[in-house]
């Protein structure tokens, strides 16, 4: 589904949840008379499950759409290696090639990134534009943030991530 220049992008686990709740509803509604008083409350509620979802995708797709261009021109091009407690809050753009990627099918992706220097985790709160995959040769802007809220190591917290070389 698109909305203006936002693909947005449905989780598997949203839509398994919304199925099963469906098939619940469905078989209850036919064994209980109490299930079929109360589907008027109970198909919108049901609807919900899978609007909300589409609804803060839609919004935080947006927002990252809206601070990639600032981050295009603050953030520094570093090199993994070179980051640092010292960085923290700071934009950064990196280059290099994917080695794992992890929750992608949360639509809330986590990478590890690798250049010749180093590797370093690259976590993404929503879906990115491009389909990222293993071996794949990607630009991150980000901001290097502490991997749990006050402590870890950096890691980036990723703005956009977009393929730049075709992998091989």
């Amino acid at each position: 589904m698109k909305i203006g220049n936002i693909e947005l992008k449905v989780s598997y686990i949203t839509i398994g949840v919304f199925v099963i709740f469906t098939f619940f509803l469905l078989v209850a509604s036919v064994f209980s008379a109490d299930v079929r008083s109360n589907l008027i409350w109970l198909i919108p509620c049901l609807i919900m499950l899978l609007l909300i979802p589409i609804a803060l995708n839609y919004m935080s797709r947006s927002q990252y759409a809206d601070v990639t261009p600032v981050y295009e021109v603050e953030a520094k091009t570093v090199r993994v290696k070179l980051i640092n407690e010292n960085m923290i809050g700071k934009p950064v753009r990196i280059e290099g090639v994917v080695e794992k990627v992890h929750l992608q099918f949360l639509n809330r992706p986590q990478y590890l990134v690798a250049d010749r220097s180093g590797s370093i985790s690259v976590k993404m709160f929503t879906t990115p534009d491009q389909d990222i995959k293993v071996n794949d040769v990607v630009e991150v802007l980000g901001q290097v943030i502490r991997r749990y809220i006050v402590t870890g190591d950096p890691v980036i917290n990723c703005v956009s991530i977009k393929k730049i070389k075709k992998s091989d």
